[in-house]
């Protein structure tokens, strides 16, 4: 009977501890270089949705950067961000370094919205932000694959992530804005 009650007392012991330590890492712990060279600290995003993009100057999909930045400008009041994070991991699509990709993105498309610093949205190189988006041991919700540029990650304004955007699906989308306009 002893022994029933420690394997008992272990078995609880170990449940609980894996429902405290679901999400390994907080999403607020988090930070990433922008695209000048400062660092954002992901605490000053609590009680924001946040949108959370990985793009590239010379995608199909780079005409995207004209609907994110009219989605961040209707929205931006209503404690929403998006936050850009140039990456080179899909066909070389993103060769340029910080100052001209801030340069195309202004240029060409009047983005005002936080850019990163180019990072790696894959690989041995992954960011951290992205080992935390596609890793279920450190988001305690789902695992995922970046499939190509332009894939949306949506975290709710207390840090969870709530799902994503296929690179296809548009910034415009009714599962985005339905998400960003819900409660």
């Amino acid at each position: 009977m002893k022994q029933i009650r420690y394997i008992l007392f272990i078995f609880s012991f170990a449940s609980f501890s894996f429902l405290l330590n679901a999400q390994s890492v907080d999403f607020y712990s988090l930070s990433a270089e922008t695209i000048d060279g400062d660092t954002l600290y992901f605490s000053e995003l609590r009680g924001k949705k946040v949108l959370i993009v990985n793009t590239a100057s010379k995608c199909g999909f780079t005409p995207q950067y004209e609907d994110l930045e009219k989605l961040y400008e209707e929205y931006k009041d209503d404690d929403f961000i998006i936050i850009g994070f140039p990456a080179n991991n899909f066909m070389h699509q993103e060769p340029g370094t910080n100052e001209e990709i801030k340069q195309f993105c202004t240029t060409n498309y009047g983005v005002t919205f936080p850019m990163m610093a180019k990072i790696s949205v894959k690989g041995k190189e992954m960011h951290p932000v992205y080992k935390w988006l596609t890793s279920k041991e450190e988001n305690g919700v789902m695992d995922s694959k970046v499939g190509w540029n332009f894939q949306k990650y949506m975290i709710d304004e207390n840090g969870r992530l709530v799902g994503y955007a296929k690179p296809k699906e548009k910034p415009m989308s009714f599962k985005i804005i339905n998400w960003i306009e819900g409660e």
